[in-house]
């Protein structure tokens, strides 16, 4: 650990115990009329809520009982997710879904109170397209890199990969990728730090690394670190703390994390956090949600920072849970 990390301000310290206690409060403000507002997300917070708890070091701070219930409260008889109960199935949530069992170790739970996990992995498959071997998100088709991932991610940790046709979709991906190392959402499109993940990560399940210029890619990804240690998504963009996660996980899985300066991306990401009432923001100053909360403690502890768990830089869950699951 850096010196430099021992020697930060009191308010450039984790504050471990309020981002604690704003995650537990996230489901409490009901009659607020942002908590309707993102009811489309609400699966998707669960995930991140949690996996920051665990990376916290506080994994029983929301009650297992009522997480395995509102999980399965979401599935739709095709095996499916929805965001929330009544909500279409949609591949995110169904992700989502996926990684929370995993992380507090109830597929039993999946096998006897939910559709099991073959009808979950029937659902992932069907949406893969024959043709192009990509993944559309629900059954109205729209297909992004995300989908695959999100395929890649669930199947695996199911140990049901072997239901889709990896090498297709893995040749998708080749055909995203950009000369500037970079991949982007399809074929021909702009390279973006969010869609690289996706694209490194799948290739990085799939065991094709080998497609990967990690010279070229660990070029572009460093470079989007600018003044004050922040890192953005593309060039000419604003810092944002949710690609110490995107960009960093990236340059984790090539190997290329020493590219990028450590210590002044540790500074922003802290200086970005709510030491009193909790939570992360996107910079200095902004209102905190969970998403930048838990992107932010993913980035941290890529970074190694005191007291935070391992995070597994391809699946942004313990690597506690990816160890045990991954191992079955």
């Amino acid at each position: 650990m850096s010196q430099k990390f021992e020697q930060l301000p009191d308010e450039l310290r984790l504050a471990t115990s309020a981002h604690v206690k704003y995650i537990q409060s996230l489901d409490t403000r009901k009659d607020e009329y942002d908590y309707w507002l993102t009811e489309h997300l609400r699966l998707n917070g669960l995930y991140w809520g949690l996996t920051a708890l665990h990376l916290l070091g506080h994994p029983d701070a929301l009650p297992r009982a009522e997480t395995i219930d509102f999980v399965l409260s979401c599935q739709h008889d095709s095996g499916g997710f929805g965001a929330a109960p009544g909500h279409d199935a949609h591949m995110l949530s169904t992700v989502s879904a996926v990684q929370i069992l995993a992380t507090i170790d109830a597929f039993d739970e999946l096998e006897t109170r939910g559709k099991g996990k073959a009808q979950v992995g029937k659902y992932i498959s069907s949406l893969q397209n024959p043709e192009t071997g990509t993944f559309a998100g629900d059954e109205w088709g729209e297909e992004d890199t995300r989908f695959l991932y999100g395929a890649f991610n669930a199947l695996s940790l199911l140990g049901l990969l072997g239901l889709v046709d990896v090498g297709k979709a893995v040749n998708h991906i080749a055909a995203c990728a950009n000369l500037d190392g970079g991949y982007g959402v399809s074929p021909g499109a702009e390279s973006h730090a969010g869609q690289i993940f996706t694209c490194v990560a799948a290739l990085t399940i799939a065991g094709r690394q080998d497609l990967v210029d990690k010279e070229r890619l660990g070029r572009w990804l460093s470079e989007r670190q600018i003044a004050g240690g922040g890192l953005n998504g593309r060039p000419e963009k604003k810092e944002d703390v949710c690609y110490s996660w995107w960009v960093l996980s990236s340059l984790e899985m090539i190997g290329k994390t020493h590219w990028i300066d450590k210590d002044q991306l540790v500074a922003f990401i802290l200086s970005s956090q709510d030491p009193e009432r909790g939570g992360i923001s996107d910079r200095p100053g902004d209102m905190v949600d969970v998403w930048h909360t838990v992107f932010g403690l993913a980035g941290l502890s890529l970074l190694q920072y005191p007291g935070l768990q391992p995070v597994d830089e391809v699946y942004c869950m313990p690597k506690s849970t990816t160890a045990r699951v991954l191992t079955r």
